[in-house]
């Protein structure tokens, strides 16, 4: 007899369980896709054990869900309709990051108009797909339509928390995935106590239930926001790893502004897809960024000939200045100022790039918690007076972790002075 089950091994969490329709949808050709899309983008080139990717990623957020729904279940106490919608949840979880472009968050830093959407709304392509929406089918007729709106957080369902918000397993699982396989101790997040300290909540402005923890677990929660902070400071932040991005960035933004590519053709490849396919239209293009992309950025990045840091400015170097807005996003103002720096500093169009990495959810905050006398209270970026006092704590580790930084294809030294004359300006100190 054939079992309903498949088994998975896992070096995280040992032995995943795929129900028949979990199975079905990992054999999609949508599903087999995140194989070849890597979880921390170019970060392999820095930690070579960062290979892993978004498939064996969504088959840990599908098992940790599951088990966080067995808790909720045992734990009971909520009237029947909270679980509206629970049959859908573990496959929103599995499909969560159907979506992704090539080397994961990379693109979505390029501006707006250069990629047709985040990562969330691209999936909706691979939601219409036919063999998806089949292995769906089971589940009733909206069911691709409703796991969709849980995946962009836009469901009403109870339990979409799991999936979308503070508390979604995601973030529990990326993080203990990525510093396994980074090989570094920054990632450890009290997982068992999280999951067990999950509890379904009333909230206090609407009684509609919700997500939330159990205060005996905001222990548990602390670990997972500052493991969160280091391992952007220390891993997904790191020199070179941005230094790869930009160099990434900078390979694609130049295919599309010299039509090589266009913006939906991003939605879809693979790694190594879309890096071959810019490369094969730029061997066959005779124009100048063409030429460039073939024979000197494209080869830099396969033989990891990454830019160089020019400048590098911590928190402390940029004390009493503020970093101008559009240095953090892709813009042609910033794209101004890099050829200005490039020109001046003897470089090609586009060899100069500037790099201040944002991340405004990192510390974000929403949470129900359940205090020691039954009382329901929400957890939001000001913190929770007794439980967690967040806020000057969270501004000051975001602040340490983000550098601004001057990468140039080809080594430079640039002074500071200039760079802060040029993208920074005065701010009155409090």
């Amino acid at each position: 007899m054939t079992s309903p089950f498949k088994l998975v091994r896992d070096p995280l969490w040992n032995t995943i369980r795929l129900d028949a329709t979990a199975a079905r949808i990992v054999d999609t050709a949508a599903f087999q896709r995140l194989r070849y899309i890597r979880q921390l983008g170019l970060a392999h080139l820095v930690y070579p054990g960062a290979t892993h990717t978004r498939f064996d990623h969504a088959l840990g957020v599908y098992h940790l869900t599951k088990t966080a729904l067995r808790h909720l279940r045992e734990r009971g106490g909520v009237p029947p309709e909270v679980w509206r919608g629970e049959e859908l949840i573990p496959y929103a979880a599995l499909l969560h990051d159907i979506g992704h472009y090539a080397f994961s968050h990379a693109l979505e830093e390029l501006e707006p108009e250069q990629v047709p959407t985040d990562h969330e709304e691209a999936s909706s392509q691979f939601f219409a797909s036919p063999m998806l929406r089949d292995a769906l089918a089971p589940l009733g007729l909206t069911a691709s339509e409703d796991i969709h709106e849980i995946i962009r957080g836009r469901s009403a369902l109870p339990l979409r928390g799991l999936v979308s918000g503070s508390l979604d397993l995601d973030k529990m699982e990326y993080l203990r995935r990525d510093a396994r396989f980074c090989g570094v101790p920054y990632g450890e997040v009290d997982v068992d106590r999280l999951l067990q300290g999950l509890v379904l909540l009333p909230a206090p402005e609407t009684g509609l239930y919700e997500v939330g923890v159990h205060e005996k677990a905001v222990a548990a929660l602390e670990s997972l926001l500052f493991a969160k902070y280091q391992m952007f400071r220390n891993v997904y932040w790191h020199h070179a790893v941005r230094g790869a991005t930009v160099l990434y960035k900078r390979i694609v933004e130049e295919a599309l502004r010299s039509g090589l590519i266009d913006a939906e053709e991003l939605v879809g490849p693979t790694d190594e897809e879309l890096l071959y396919e810019i490369g094969r239209r730029a061997a066959e293009d005779d124009s100048e960024v063409s030429e460039r992309l073939a024979t000197r950025w494209l080869p830099a990045l396969r033989q990891r000939r990454l830019p160089k840091r020019a400048v590098e400015l911590t928190a402390a170097d940029l004390r009493g200045r503020a970093v101008e807005d559009w240095a953090a996003a892709d813009s042609p103002w910033k794209r101004a100022v890099e050829n200005e720096l490039a020109s001046d500093l003897g470089l090609e169009p586009g060899e100069v790039m500037i790099d201040f990495p944002a991340k405004a959810a990192m510390f974000q905050l929403d949470v129900l918690v359940e205090r020691r006398d039954g009382a329901v209270e929400r957890l939001g970026q000001g913190g929770l007076p007794g439980v967690l006092d967040l806020p000057q704590v969270t501004r000051e580790l975001y602040t340490s972790a983000r550098v601004l930084r001057v990468f140039t294809f080809e080594r430079r030294e640039l002074d500071a002075s200039v760079v802060l004359e040029k993208i920074t300006r005065p701010v009155e100190m409090g």
